[in-house]
């Protein structure tokens, strides 16, 4: 089995804890890791300047779609960025990635 990450960014730590703590109970990430980064890009024409939080969350990568769609739901941009890749662990992480994200949602 291979193990997904998931890159999701917040507008802040609040805001993080209350969607990846759902992820979790709904058993659709293992984990995931809080980094706070400052961020520029263009919004409606304006250059932003400001703080995000980055998630990494840790994940099968049959449940992907699911958390694109549950984040969507609850995050408060109008564009929330989730990304994804597939990446090779070793076998006793890959196994609690498995056990731990049996969704029942």
């Amino acid at each position: 089995m291979t193990v997904s990450m998931v890159y999701i960014t917040f507008r802040n730590t609040k805001e993080a804890e209350k969607i990846i703590a759902v992820l979790v109970k709904e058993k659709l990430i293992a984990c995931a890791n809080f980094v706070n980064v400052k961020s520029m890009y263009e919004w409606k024409k304006k250059l932003v300047r400001g703080s995000e939080v980055i998630v990494l969350c840790k994940t099968k990568p049959a449940l992907v779609n699911r958390i694109q769609a549950k984040v969507s739901e609850l995050h408060s941009y109008d564009v929330p960025c989730v990304l994804s890749w597939n990446v090779d662990a070793n076998s006793s992480f890959e196994k609690w990635v498995l056990e731990s994200t049996t969704s029942l949602y």
